[in-house]
């Protein structure tokens, strides 16, 4: 498979970085050339140097043989007139970051008349990952699949819970509850656990349920359920407001602190309902004067990795509000765990996540198609949900007969309105979203969650 990647900043950098992973021909535009020099010295790559909304720049990146193209410029506009020079040309998908919220209600026309096959707007994305964590903050993070009536979420182990030295298979029986447990990250290891493995205070597990049977799993362990009643965000830019209009419509009491008095002014009229305070967000003596002590959550969305991290450090010193932070930088991510900072979202690495699972699923020639991918547990698991179309070696056989691959578990199979925790005597049906959870990445398909090794 030939991309072309259009936009060599840090979406580009990490998204090209990722796709070589998936053994994909990547070429790279830029206008910059020192980016494009330093990218293809890491990785295995062709580099351009010029404008992606050339045709001529374009044909000489091969867009004419090429199956995708990916604009991740920071121009909005450039992205869209990229993608679609690339389509009259090759009639080549393609794929374009648009981040503006004036495009937003317009996607369907864009999509439709441009003929864009993919719009991603990390922005919004990410206000809704937030807005899922204030729903339910007893979790550090939250992906959904089947449409939001399967989650999986992200908790640490407290000694309040008195699961230390409890097995898998006993927490299940002690607590009755319809939840599995896929991963669970120690300070040793990640693993796909087994029903004999034991949990200890501090590990971070992650479990699959309805939201349902999640929230009366966390009830019987004692952990909060209930959403947030008000949220502080310090930052307002554009996921701001996307967060703030998501929040008022689930009745959570916003307050907005912002610096800029004529960015104040704006979000006074596109958001009525919430305060909007102009001020300077990291000034201690503002936060404690706006209620940071009594607040329930606390969002940090400045422009600055390093200033929302400090302020989120600061919230945890004097506050039990639920913080999430937000961070753009991916390198950094196994230091920000280290220290406990409730949850941290990353709107660039979500973009490139989306941009991958619709590649792997346009790799696939097969009936199973990935819809849905994330990458958990610092990127050392994969979550899937496949999309079954056609009969293969996986459909119409008791599941306890399946041969899979090591370090993966088949996870959930939703039929129709139903939600199944598999066991043994289930098996997988034409027409089925199946989801598994896997230490190994690069999963393209249903069938590659079998052993074939172990079937011979």
């Amino acid at each position: 498979m030939q991309v072309i990647i259009v936009g060599c900043g840090k979406v580009g950098r990490n998204l090209a970085e990722q796709l070589q992973a998936e053994d994909i021909d990547i070429t790279l535009v830029d206008v910059i050339a020192d980016k494009i020099n330093d990218l293809c010295e890491n990785i295995d790559a062709m580099g351009i140097v010029g404008n992606g909304a050339s045709i001529n720049t374009l044909m000489e990146a091969g867009v004419d043989t090429a199956d995708i193209l990916i604009a991740v410029t920071a121009s909005d506009e450039l992205n869209l007139l990229c993608c679609l020079i690339a389509q009259k040309a090759n009639h080549c998908q393609t794929i374009a970051r648009v981040r503006n919220p004036i495009y937003e209600k317009e996607i369907g026309f864009i999509k439709e008349r441009l003929g864009v096959t993919m719009i991603i707007n990390p922005e919004l994305a990410a206000a809704q990952e937030i807005s899922r964590l204030l729903r339910f903050p007893s979790a550090i993070k939250i992906d959904t699949f089947a449409r939001g009536r399967v989650e999986l979420l992200k908790f640490k182990v407290l000694p309040e819970f008195k699961l230390d030295g409890m097995s898998v298979s006993q927490i299940s029986d002690a607590f009755r509850s319809d939840i599995l447990v896929c991963a669970i990250e120690s300070r040793d290891n990640v693993s796909i656990p087994g029903g004999d493995h034991i949990i200890h205070d501090g590990d971070m597990v992650s479990i699959l349920a309805s939201p349902l049977n999640a929230a009366a799993f966390f009830r019987k362990i004692g952990l909060k359920t209930n959403q947030v009643k008000n949220c502080i965000i310090v930052g307002g830019g554009t996921i701001s407001y996307y967060l703030a209009h998501a929040l008022l419509d689930m009745k959570i009491g916003v307050k907005i602190i912002e610096q800029n008095k004529d960015r104040c002014e704006h979000l006074s009229e596109l958001l009525p309902d919430a305060t909007i305070i102009n001020g300077d967000g990291t000034n201690r003596s503002l936060l404690l004067e706006e209620g940071l002590t009594e607040s329930e959550s606390f969002v940090t969305l400045t422009n600055l990795d390093e200033e929302n991290v400090f302020l989120a450090l600061f919230a945890k010193s004097i506050s039990d509000a639920k913080l999430v932070a937000k961070v753009n930088r991916l390198e950094f991510d196994d230091i920000l765990a280290g220290l406990d900072l409730g949850s941290v979202v990353y709107p660039k690495y979500m973009t490139c996540d989306y941009i991958v699972q619709y590649v792997r699923a346009l790799q696939n020639e097969a009936g199973s198609n990935i819809k849905t991918l994330y990458r958990i547990l610092d990127d050392r698991v994969e979550a899937l949900e496949f999309t079954v179309h056609e009969k293969s070696a996986a459909t119409g056989v008791p599941l306890s007969q399946l041969h899979l691959k090591k370090n993966l578990l088949l996870c959930c199979i939703t039929r129709g309105h139903q939600i199944l925790i598999p066991r043994g005597g289930d098996q997988i049906q034409v027409g089925d979203n199946v989801i598994v959870v896997t230490l190994e990445h690069g999963l393209h398909d249903l069938r590659d969650i079998l052993d074939k090794g172990a079937e011979g």
